[in-house]
């Protein structure tokens, strides 16, 4: 893909449904700026218009509004978060209960002749790749869901002794009872996820329509000199790890996107994502998680 704007800059893009029924992701390319979005919904899982969930419509709307183009970063983020709020409100959403709300993470760039506008917030990345092969990731930020992927190693270690350990299915007991030592492990992580979804905007920002999340914006402008690639995605594009890290490590990440390409890197993430699909070895919140992303060489 080209950008009309800049004739020598190629663009790869993905946008994949994960697991899930629907795809909460989102991605826009407008003129010059460039983005993705990745939503969550409610803790109720409630559907809203066409059946639609929360983090669908987070996702959606705040993509539309950065489509606009006609404002700073930090603007367009600021009105984004206000129509997520509207979009709760005109669907009858209870905004005084956090578990209730809807989200987006979100990361956006805006190309200049020589540098790039960006701001970002949640656990979207965007990572500059220089001619050199090194790297930067803009927002070097703790992983808020950690802890909680943590105690889920723990309780895959306790109630399923040996099933983290390799990519075979575990052998402990038969399938049925092995589903439902998984479904009591998930269900003593809903305190954890809940306690972890109270904290947003407030340990952790999102989109969420609360006016604290224009507090936990990270923006900047940095220069284009030296810079080969521009990656932007969704957390669906992490290469799943075995120990959970405070923060993430995108060494592998861009080792791979560099040998491989975009697609190179989600077929290889895909396929290590398949040999694990109770998420027992590399613990995450379901085999496969919806993809957002887009790659931009110079």
């Amino acid at each position: 893909m080209e950008i009309k704007r800049y004739p020598k800059i190629k663009v790869q893009t993905i946008l994949e449904k994960g697991t899930a029924v629907q795809n909460e992701d989102f991605l826009i390319i407008q003129d010059n700026i460039l983005g993705v979005f990745d939503g969550a919904t409610s803790l109720n899982s409630q559907k809203f218009d066409q059946n639609q969930t929360g983090g669908t419509i987070a996702s959606h709307t705040a993509g539309a509004v950065f489509k606009k183009n006609h404002f700073p970063l930090n603007q367009l983020a600021c009105q984004a978060n206000d129509a997520i709020m509207a979009q709760m409100v005109s669907n009858g959403v209870d905004t005084s209960k956090k578990e209730n709300l809807w989200c987006t993470s979100a990361a956006v760039v805006r190309l200049k002749d020589q540098s790039l506008e960006w701001i970002q917030s949640g656990d979207a990345v965007i990572i500059l790749i220089y001619e050199d092969g090194s790297h930067r990731v803009l927002v070097d930020r703790k992983d808020h869901d950690h802890e909680t992927l943590t105690l889920w190693k723990k309780l895959v270690r306790t109630h399923l002794p040996g099933a983290g350990k390799t990519h075979s299915s575990p052998k402990h007991g038969n399938q049925t009872d092995q589903q439902q030592v998984i479904d009591l492990m998930r269900g003593k992580l809903a305190g954890q996820i809940r306690k972890v979804r109270s904290g947003m905007n407030i340990t952790y920002g999102v989109l969420n329509g609360e006016k604290t999340a224009e507090e936990f914006l990270n923006q900047g402008e940095e220069t284009l000199d030296r810079v080969a690639h521009v990656l932007i995605f969704t957390d669906g594009l992490s290469i799943p790890q075995p120990e959970p890290k405070p923060r993430k490590d995108f060494n592998d990440l861009i080792r791979t996107y560099l040998n491989l390409g975009l697609e190179g890197l989600k077929q290889m993430i895909r396929s290590q994502e398949e040999k694990d699909p109770h998420c027992l070895i590399c613990p995450r919140f379901k085999c496969h998680d919806d993809i957002a992303a887009i790659a931009v060489r110079f």
